[in-house]
């Protein structure tokens, strides 16, 4: 691992890139991979996609004229080396961290961001927007959107392909192949370029002819037309497509030589062609452990770069293991199968795929296909269970009200990531997912407060004969040391009783006056995750708590006891607009019932990324600052 990088410490900005000769541009990118490799060890972050766009970033720059010629990438999780070169090199080592720059291109950022952009596949329809702007404007100017195979299996991109092949304008589109896109891909385009590309006979003609030709300029160029048309002769399918389609195919090319990738930007750039460089790369390139499992090293936590094996940060299971668990106790039941987009790892379900491969739906990035396909599903007869994330199931909207919540199909929806994620920042929070879910006539929104409810609401959920949501946050999962109860419908569990006496007494070592409070009592409304901090804030306030369970239908005869209470404070991790508190006090609305509120939630704001161990300080979740909220809220009914 280099300590000096001779050409990279003079890149500052991309003046100093266009300023090397092109024959340094190798070198360039052997220690621009070294300080990537090095940086995201110390930091965390998106690590093998990063290591496989070196090259194609530093041909781009060079060639094109950025912020004029607009590079646009898709997702954004490849895209370190862009920000490296565009003056961010100093600030790497605060990705993902709170103040610190984006894991993903953000357009107040910086203006070579062109694109604030986390979710998949938008880049084609943006840079589409962008070039019809410019031919109407008149402005003269390359359009580079950069979408990865991966990406390329959602139906959005195909909607701008071919949007963009009946109106030809002028754009350069990059497709960035390196087979995965965090899981290996699906679908018959990809199955058939790899089986093309894979194959023994052309990798042994690619190989054996570089063995033959020796090292000479005019013979190494003889090389290179005659491997691109022995690729052309392998892959007439794969051209003619998007040809069909109106738009130039080049390629594929080798994405690490990136002297050639430069010889070619500069033939297309500004020649107002409607094209699309099929450029092959390898995810993880110039580390050995991320080549070989890249799906591994996808996203990193801290590791040490010549260890074995990455730091392992806990050994307990994360609430995407219990739901692979719970699937595994059903691996033989006849009725049950599961879709996932493109997320088999990432919620936690590689071992019931292991178990039974024919139970597993891997549908690409393709969340919309996955919502109805469940419909389908359920009406062939199955039981089926989406596994989503909640920033995800986002772009499939229209199919749990169109497919599955009006005709009241029995899909069961198992939502990952809810509430905040942390370092992903704005485009991955998981803040929304109760707002726009109960809303939704027919569908049941549940939020368990552990692994064991989890689990309990899973399998209530699996044989309820209607749509039903399960929605768990990200990482560890928590354990409580409270009874087992049976999940009935709409029913809420108290945890804890009323202890007036000891609400009295809080109230008075923080000198609040508050005679409704002291004589009627705390209760806390929890739903989801933050039920330990409520019980740990009850202790010391006498507090009433519910575990709640669902969001819809909530437990009216809870609400209906709610004017008992001289303080009703609601805890859970969405969006206070439209979430859980916000059903809470309609309910108390439409009952005549005026008890004094206070919701904590995530408010009306975007999220910025926050380290996982800075979330409760930052969102003032930390006893300190939920008890000041609270006190400050009593203070008010003196």
């Amino acid at each position: 691992m280099r300590i000096n990088y001779p050409l990279l410490d003079k890149i500052n900005n991309l003046d100093d890139l266009k300023a090397l000769e092109i024959k340094q541009l190798p070198q360039l990118c052997d220690e621009l991979r070294d300080f990537l490799i090095y940086s995201i060890s110390n930091s965390s972050g998106h690590f093998s996609s990063n290591l496989g766009t070196v090259e194609l970033t530093v041909a781009l720059h060079y060639v094109y004229d950025s912020p004029n010629d607009k590079i646009i990438w898709d997702v954004g999780h490849q895209a370190y080396a862009h920000k490296v070169l565009t003056g961010r090199k100093d600030q790497i080592g605060t990705i993902r961290q709170f103040n610190g720059i984006h894991p993903f291109p953000f357009r107040s950022e910086s203006e070579h961001d062109i694109l604030t952009v986390g979710h998949s596949s938008t880049s084609l329809s943006v840079a589409t927007g962008i070039s019809i702007a410019n031919k109407q404007r008149g402005v003269k100017a390359d359009v580079i959107p950069v979408i990865g195979d991966g990406a390329l299996t959602a139906g959005m991109a195909f909607e701008a392909l071919n949007h963009l092949g009946d109106i030809k304008v002028p754009m350069t589109i990059i497709l960035n192949d390196n087979n995965m896109s965090i899981s290996p891909n699906r679908g018959a385009l990809n199955r058939h370029s790899e089986k093309i590309f894979n194959s023994s006979f052309y990798q042994s003609l690619r190989e054996k002819s570089k063995d033959i030709l020796p090292d000479i300029a005019p013979l190494k160029n003889l090389l290179k037309s005659t491997e691109s048309a022995v690729k052309n002769l392998f892959q007439p399918e794969i051209a003619n497509l998007y040809r069909t389609m109106g738009i130039d195919y080049i390629g594929p090319v080798d994405g690490h030589d990136v002297i050639e990738l430069v010889n070619l930007f500069n033939k297309l750039k500004s020649n107002g062609k409607l094209q699309l460089v099929h450029v092959l790369t390898t995810k993880g390139k110039g580390y050995l452990p991320a080549e070989q499992e890249p799906t591994k090293y996808h996203g990193v936590g801290k590791f040490t770069p010549n260890a074995s094996e990455q730091k392992q940060i806990s050994k307990n299971l994360t609430y995407s293991q219990v739901f692979g668990n719970w699937l595994i106790k059903h691996v033989q039941d006849p009725q049950l199968i599961s879709i996932t987009p493109a997320m088999i790892e990432g919620s936690g379900m590689q071992e019931f795929y292991k178990l039974a491969p024919e139970k597993v739906l891997d549908v690409a990035i393709a969340e919309q296909h996955a919502v109805s396909l469940a419909t389908g599903l359920a009406i062939g007869g199955y039981k089926p269970v989406v596994a989503i994330y909640s920033t995800f199931l986002q772009r499939a909207y229209d199919q749990v009200i169109h497919d599955v919540a009006i005709d009241n199909h029995p899909v069961l929806f198992a939502i990952d990531r809810a509430g905040i994620v942390g370092e992903d920042g704005q485009t991955h929070q998981g803040a929304f997912d109760i707002s726009y879910l109960r809303c939704i006539p027919n569908l049941v929104v549940t939020t368990p407060s552990s692994a064991q409810e989890l689990e309990a609401l899973l399998e209530f959920g699996y044989t309820y004969n209607g749509p039903f949501a399960v929605r768990y946050p990200r990482g560890k999962a928590i354990s409580l040391d409270l009874p087992p109860v049976a999940v009935e419908l709409g029913k809420a569990v108290k945890v804890r009783d009323r202890d007036l006496s000891k609400t009295v007494s809080f109230c008075q070592s923080k000198s609040l006056s508050s005679s409704l409070v002291q004589s009627k009592g705390i209760v806390f409304l929890n739903f989801g995750n933050m039920l330990a901090k409520s019980l740990e804030l009850a202790d010391s306030m006498g507090a009433c708590v519910y575990d709640m369970r669902f969001v819809k239908p909530l437990d009216l005869s809870v609400i209906k006891s709610l004017t008992e209470y001289g303080l009703v404070v609601t805890f859970e991790e969405n969006a206070q607009k439209g979430g859980a508190a916000s059903a809470v006090f309609e309910e108390m609305l439409a009952l005549n019932i005026f008890v004094p509120t206070l919701s904590i939630g995530i408010e009306d704001k975007f999220i910025q990324p926050i380290d996982t161990h800075l979330i409760e300080e930052k969102m003032g979740w930390d006893k300190n600052s939920l008890e000041e909220k609270i006190i400050n809220k009593i203070s008010t009914l003196a």
